[in-house]
Formats: structure tokens, sequence, C-alpha cells
């Protein structure tokens, strides 16, 4: 029997949708893609997802189903803008909100977070990751951090309540950086107080490797406020000021 060309285009469509009902009802058929990390395989979280297969194409949403983690302490620890719905917000926008800071905040600072906050296994010598401190402050409350973690943490913290505020909803929708806020930074001349930085110090001519030894550290930008990277690492402000005056007013009288 010859086919016509509109008997040929009847057979092609019932095929076609045809198929995709009967892949629908079995189950084989997603107009979207699920997406779901690898998994442990061995080790106490066999068969757990693994925080290191996070993709920046992930949302919150996704993190939170995933990983069981409250979407508000996500949007918290990250700093979500507000007007901007947690669930569909994605991990890849993180490099632009916080594109002013040293330290590469972005998907593996989720990575980190999400191992951190939910106890599974995370390799810390894979690569340096740094969190902003409002990620540091809901892990201190509410995750089960051993004394390695709360060490690692205090060293990789960045302080990101100064130098820029969270972008506007729709800059975040448009993936454009998040503008610096303009802030007056000012100190006494020589004098260690609440609003003194690392960089206050330097410029007074205290040497970086007394610092350190001082403090035991630097922190990753040295526009850090010399008090707020006490509170992070559980020094006493008031001791550690002593210290660094002292070096100061020998710095200054050189």
């Amino acid at each position: 029997m010859k086919m016509t060309s509109k008997s040929m285009a009847a057979v092609i469509l019932v095929i076609l949708f045809g198929g995709i009902a009967v892949t629908t009802a079995l189950g084989w058929w997603a107009t979207e893609t699920t997406k779901e990390p690898a998994r442990f395989s061995e080790g106490e979280a066999a068969g757990e997802y693994n925080p290191l297969d996070i993709r920046g194409s992930y949302t919150f949403g996704d993190i939170s189903r995933l990983f069981e983690i409250p979407i508000e302490d996500l949007a918290q620890a990250f700093q979500v803008p507000q007007g901007v719905d947690p669930a569909s917000f994605q991990v890849k926008n993180l490099e632009d909100q916080f594109a002013a800071y040293a330290g590469d905040l972005g998907t593996s600072s989720v990575r980190l977070f999400t191992a951190f906050y939910t106890g599974l296994p995370y390799d810390l010598t894979l690569e340096e990751v740094y969190l902003p401190d409002s990620a540091a402050a809901v892990l201190l409350a509410k995750a089960p951090l051993n004394e390695e973690q709360k060490a690692y943490l205090a060293a990789h913290t960045v302080i990101t309540s100064e130098v820029s505020t969270p972008p506007a909803a729709e800059t975040v929708a448009a993936s454009t950086p998040a503008p610096a806020a303009t802030e007056t930074h000012t100190v006494e001349e020589g004098k260690v107080a609440g609003k003194t930085t690392f960089q206050d110090l330097l410029d007074w001519g205290v040497p970086k490797e007394v610092i350190e030894q001082i403090m035991g550290g630097m922190p990753p930008t040295t526009s850090t406020l010399v008090k707020d990277y006490c509170t992070l690492k559980g020094l006493s402000f008031s001791e550690i000021k002593l210290l660094l005056q002292a070096e100061v007013d020998k710095a200054l009288k050189k």
C-alpha cells in the first residue's frame, strides 16, 4: 500500500507522542534534570551524599533537600539578599556576590560548609577553602565541630561585614558583581582600639611576623578588624590590645 504524505505525518505523530506517553508512565521521561551528587562508597558515611560533588548549578533548595540543612541556615550563612528566594538561589552566584573579598568564596565554600554542618567527611588537605564570617557563625552555633575543624575555621574565615553589603535582588539575578559599600574608616594614629585593622598595624610599622606571633596567624584580608579576629579565634581582645600597643609604640619610636 502506498502511503501518502499526510498518512506518513500522522504515523510519525502517533509514534512520537505515543512513545512519550509510554516512557512517562514507566517513569523514564523527565522534563527536568534531577540533581543528585555522588555518594560515599565506603567508610562510616557509605551511601550518604558527598558534599564534594555539589556543583555551581545547584540551588540552596537542592542542598537543603539533599543534605537536610534548613534553608534558613543556608540563607543566613551565605547572606542571601533580601527579596531573593533562598530555595532558588544558585551556588554559582556566590562568586559574584563575594567578588570583592579575598579567599575565593564560592562553590568550595558551600561544599565545606555542608560537610561541617552535617558531620560528613571532608579532606581539608585538598585545597584552601574559605568561608564568610556569617557561615562560620552558623557552624560554631549549630555544627558538631571537632577541634581540628574549629582551628581550620578560625584560620579560613573572611570578615565580610565591612567591605561590601549583599547585593540587591536584581543584581544577583543579573549575575553582576556586588558594589562595594562606602564606609569611613577612622582610627586614632598609633592607638590600638576596636576600629583598628591589621593594615593599620602594618602601616604603623609593626612587622607582619610580630603580628602573627601575637595573634597566632593573619586573616586572608588585612582590612579585617583585630577585634573581630580575636572574637573568631577565641582570644581576649583586651590582652591582645596591650601586646599590640607595645609593639606599635616601639615601631613609632624608631
